[in-house]
Parts: structure tokens; C-alpha cells; sequence
């Protein structure tokens, strides 16, 4: 299912796939999610993208064919594809071992065709083992949505037992709050009505703050003020309503990218040594490691299911946020 031309609806098409080239595998694709972030395809909003081209980065399949160079990959492997579409080795950071930072860097969907798609080719240095217990439909929104709030809370300097909020309980969100509860930190889940308040309870969170009766910064500092907020929304102005929740030495994690620019008061963050960050997704063994300890430990995301023809429908579902909470591809594959 392609995207001919920036805007356009997608469009059923048949080609024959090439066999892999030096460093890459063919993949029988089985799961791909749809991201908001493929809307920098389908709208043509990454600057230089060419058309057609095929979104999707969150891709589980099979290794259909491996071609030179791959000592690693065999076919009959169960592995999955995300947002890091491979690195280049030789930039500054992959010279450090940064690679998700590498500055040639290809993004599955964008740098080429993705997983909307029965099948894709793809850099090998860029590919996830799937745990045999971990479904394809499960696995595939762990390789954008899973990864970012994962790798971005073991990564955030929190230990056991912190208090660290989740903003929103969304795509992302549901997802940051099962890792955080998981993790064994204090897990404060941040979201708009007490409707929601249940459903984070589920997920693990030990608190719940609804925004539209609570003052969210107030309630963190009540609670001793949090180590870490993790932000999967896209609304700035809710980012400066809950920032000066932060603890002494706490992190504000940006993970989901905000509407506008943030205005951020500088005297708590001088007078406490707060921090506000960002983080991408990660690498293959990034997403390998999320997936591993997924199946370890009980995540599971919540998806509503399409097949690939309907790719259209299951893009504008995703888009109109009611979807709850991934939307997944499937091919019969």
C-alpha cells in the first residue's frame, strides 16, 4: 500500500521484490503498526522524502531470503523492523557506538519502503530477534511505541522505587505505564478524566491525576516530586502545567513531540538541577531488548486490527485518536 505523491491516498499496488543486496534481508512482512509518526510520509512532511513510497516502521515478520555480508540472519528467523532503518558505522557518533544518532542513518518508511507491505527489504545491522512467545501483532507496536518509552525510562537515570509520572495514556503512554510499573517504580499515571483512572490502575500505575479536577504539579509534589516525567502528548501548554512537578535532580522526558515551542519558568531548574530531555527510539538490539523483557514481564499492547488493503481506514482511525490504543496491519503472511 503506497503513498504515490505527498497527500495522496494510498494505493494498491503489485511489484516484484528484488532479491537482497550486500548487508540486507527480505522480509515476509505479518504485522506492521501504524505510527502517527508515518504521517511524515503519507502528508510528505520529512524534508527530501521521495514518492511513491511505502510508510511503516514498526514491521514483524519473517526472514524470507538474507542476502551477502549477513553473517547473523538466516531465513525462518522471526525479527522485526523499526524506526532505525540502519547506520553507516563511520559517522562521528556510530564512531562512538551512538548509533541510533548516526547522521546518514535511514528511517524505515521514510529512506525506504517500509511495512505496509507483504514484504520489505531492509539493512540487516537494523533488525530485532522476536521472543517465540511474543506475537507478531503484539510485536510490531513494540518497535516504535514500546522502544521510546522503554529505552527512554531505563535510560533515564531512575532506579527502583522513584517516582516517575507517565503523561498521557495514549498509544505511547499505555504502554510507558505498564514499563514503569514494571520496572518497580512508584508509577504515577497523568491524563485528562476520571474515566481514565481505572484504566491506568490496569496498566500498573499506583496513582492516577486527573488533570481536569487536579493541579498535576501540586499532586507530584504531594507525593515527594517525581525523578522522572515521561511525556508521550503533543500539547506544550499541558508540558508547562506539569514540569514544576519534578523533584530535585528530576528529568522531564520528552518523547511524544509537542505542538509549539514550551515555556519553561528557569528558577526551578537552576535552584533544583532539573532537566528537561529528549530521546529517540533506538537501535535493532534496543528494540530487542524491549521485546525480550515485553515477554518477560507481561506487557502487552492494546491494538485494533486492519488488514493491509485497508490501510487507508487504519491510517485515518489512528489519526483521529480514538483508536485504542495501536492500530496493527496485518497480511495473512
Amino acid at each position: 500500500m503506497q503513498v504515490p505523491a505527498a497527500g495522496g491516498a494510498f494505493e494498491l499496488i503489485q511489484k516484484e521484490f528484488p532479491a537482497p543486496g550486500p548487508g540486507h534481508v527480505r522480509i515476509r512482512v505479518q504485522a506492521c503498526g501504524v505510527c502517527h509518526s508515518d504521517s511524515l510520509t503519507k502528508l510528505g512532511h520529512w524534508p527530501g522524502i521521495q514518492f511513491p513510497r511505502v510508510p511503516g516502521h514498526e514491521v514483524a515478520g519473517i526472514v524470507d531470503e538474507v542476502g551477502a555480508d549477513v553473517p547473523l540472519f538466516k531465513p525462518g528467523q522471526r525479527v522485526g523492523l523499526g524506526w532505525h532503518g540502519g547506520h553507516c558505522n563511520f559517522c562521528p557518533p556510530c564512531r562512538r557506538g551512538d548509533f541510533v544518532l548516526c547522521e546518514n542513518g535511514p528511517i524505515s518508511g521514510i529512506s525506504f519502503d517500509g511495512g505496509y507491505a507483504d514484504y520489505v527489504i531492509a539493512p540487516a545491522n537494523a533488525l530485532a530477534l522476536i521472543p517465540d512467545d511474543l506475537a507478531a501483532v503484539d510485536a510490531a507496536p513494540l518497535l516504535c511505541a514500546g522502544i521510546t518509552t522503554f529505552n527512554g525510562l531505563r535510560n533515564s537515570g531512575a532506579r527502583p522505587g522513584d517516582t516517575v509520572a507517565i503523561l498521557g495514556i495514549g498509544g505511547l503512554g499505555h504502554l510507558a505505564v505498564q514499563y514503569a510499573a514494571k520496572s518497580g517504580y512508584r508509577t504515577v499515571a497523568i491524563a485528562r478524566g476520571q474515566d481514565k483512572g481505572p484504566l491506568a490502575k490496569q496498566l500498573g500505575a499506583h496513582h492516577y491525576i486527573d488533570t481536569t479536577t487536579q493541579d498535576p504539579a501540586k499532586e507530584l509534589q504531594k507525593l515527594g516530586g517525581a525523578s522522572v516525567i515521561l511525556s508521550t502528548i503533543t500539547s506544550a501548554k499541558a508540558l508547562e502545567w506539569v514540569v514544576d512537578g519534578l523533584a530535585p535532580n528530576g528529568k522531564f522526558l520528552l518523547i511524544g513531540a509537542p505542538d509549539g515551542p514550551v515555556v519553561i519558568n528557569p528558577f526551578p531548574m537552576l535552584l533544583g538541577r532539573r532537566s528537561v530531555v529528549g530521546w529517540p527510539s533506538g537501535t535493532g538490539m534496543d528494540s530487542e531488548d524491549t521485546m525480550n523483557f515485553s515477554a518477560l514481564t507481561g506487557v502487552r499492547p492494546m491494538v485494533e486490527t486492519y488488514p493491509l488493503e485497508k490501510a487507508e481506514e487504519a491510517y485515518e482511525r489512528m489519526m483521529s485518536g480514538k483508536a485504542r490504543f495501536r492500530v496493527v496491519l496485518t497480511t495473512g503472511n
